[in-house]
């Protein structure tokens, strides 16, 4: 993990989930790192427990990511912190559960696309001039969902396939700066974004529906990250059935559709 000692490292959605697990996993890299969320009481206690553990505190800053001053303030504060910006990790998502039939909140469809892909696209947008001047690095973290249809997820899915298209097509588009784009593609997480996910009336279900001793956990998924991160690869899906089904959906598209159902049924 050579490549990734001294970059100087943003990520959203840092205070639980992926992001803390990210954090604490580039941290003994020798990453220099700011990390954002909305919650600052979350930052801060990871910022310590880096810290506790022997590595240089990270900088911390609280911000919605919707916003987009509150964007361009997270460069502004990398700049002025360490001076450049060499990767940002847009990590921060919320998710759904509930069929499309049988929500009463039609927002929910503009809240999932508003967090999961225009915020990612405006944080990026913002940290580009920092980011050609470093030849730096575009990561952001998608999801299988973006890949297939998934039941009880129809908007989720659909802003992250927008993910997706958004950021393959950015990709093309950076290449003659030599800044490369990484998409990570998760299958099922253990994180607190399944117990924020919203029902049907817009409300966070409290508890999450997934079998959590039976997916994987935001320390092994950190940990799968890093060297893709790290060799700037295009795209990691991290689940077997994840990477087989984004080839037999082309032949077999019938089959692929009843493995996700089987997947949100069973909860792993």
């Amino acid at each position: 993990m050579q490549q990734l000692h001294d970059k100087v490292v943003i990520i959203t959605g840092a205070s639980e989930g992926i992001g803390r697990a990210l954090a604490k996993a580039m941290a003994p890299l020798g990453c220099q790192l700011l990390l954002t969320a909305r919650n600052q009481q979350r930052l801060d206690s990871l910022a310590n427990e880096i810290a506790t553990n022997g590595y240089p505190l990270p900088t911390v800053c609280s911000a919605d990511v919707t916003d987009t001053s509150q964007c361009q303030q997270l460069i502004d504060t990398c700049m002025a912190t360490y001076g450049r910006l060499d990767i940002l990790i847009n990590n921060a998502g919320m998710t759904m559960w509930s069929r499309f039939d049988e929500l009463s909140d039609l927002s929910i469809l503009d809240k999932l696309m508003q967090v999961n892909y225009i915020a990612p696209a405006r944080l990026t947008h913002c940290a580009l001039p920092s980011l050609k001047a470093s030849q730096g690095q575009v990561v952001v973290v998608a999801s299988v969902a973006g890949l297939t249809g998934v039941p009880t997820r129809s908007g989720y899915a659909a802003s992250k396939h927008a993910v997706m298209g958004f950021f393959d097509s950015l990709r093309i588009e950076l290449a003659d700066d030599n800044v490369a784009v990484t998409t990570i593609c998760p299958d099922f997480v253990v994180s607190e974004i399944h117990k924020r996910a919203l029902d049907g009336q817009g409300q966070p279900l409290g508890a999450t529906p997934m079998q959590e001793a039976k997916i994987m956990t935001a320390d092994a998924c950190a940990q799968m990250m890093l060297p893709v991160i790290a060799k700037r690869h295009r795209t990691m899906i991290t689940s077997v059935r994840g990477r087989l089904g984004r080839w037999v959906r082309l032949i077999a598209p019938k089959f692929i559709d009843n493995i996700a159902r089987k997947a949100i049924a069973s909860g792993h």
